[in-house]
């Protein structure tokens, strides 16, 4: 956190996001489109998974920490700049910061690394499912530390 956020009185979480009372087109359909971005993520990941094991004469298929090593790269690497994984951006939706940026590879980390926290454990992850459906802006809890949301990709 800079200095300018941490000690601004007039800083307003969120501040940079579209509200979702006045601008709800970014937010329509969201909470959906993440899912099935999970599940398109999930096959993207297994067919490199897949090709891992392949190049590695199925070694990679044996060791199931390699299945971890390849969805942190494939998440980090994609939220990066774009803030969509593929499967996101098949969905048209993408990942904003609570001023309403793209990711950078720091926030792409710790988004990814949090994502792993709220799915490692049941409560946590169903926890994270009831808060995409009843919070304004669908963050799941590894969102929330952040102020990062999911919205329907803007026209640029």
């Amino acid at each position: 956190m800079t200095a300018s956020r941490a000690y601004n009185p007039n800083y307003r979480a969120h501040a940079g996001l579209p509200d979702p009372a006045r601008d709800p087109q970014f937010y329509d359909g969201v909470v959906f489109k993440r899912f099935m971005a999970w599940i398109l993520d999930f096959a993207f990941i297994f067919i490199l998974w897949l090709v891992a094991g392949i190049v590695t004469l199925t070694l990679a298929w044996w060791v199931l920490p390699l299945w971890v090593v390849v969805d942190f790269t494939y998440r980090v690497l994609t939220l990066t700049g774009r803030s969509a994984t593929w499967g996101m951006r098949a969905m048209g939706i993408e990942l904003r910061d609570g001023f309403g940026q793209k990711f950078g590879f720091g926030q792409a980390i710790v988004h990814t690394a949090l994502f792993y926290v709220s799915v490692g454990f049941i409560l946590s992850h169903v926890l994270s499912i009831i808060l995409m459906i009843g919070t304004a802006r669908g963050q799941a809890l590894h969102d929330i530390p952040l102020g990062s949301t999911a919205i329907n990709r803007p026209a640029d």
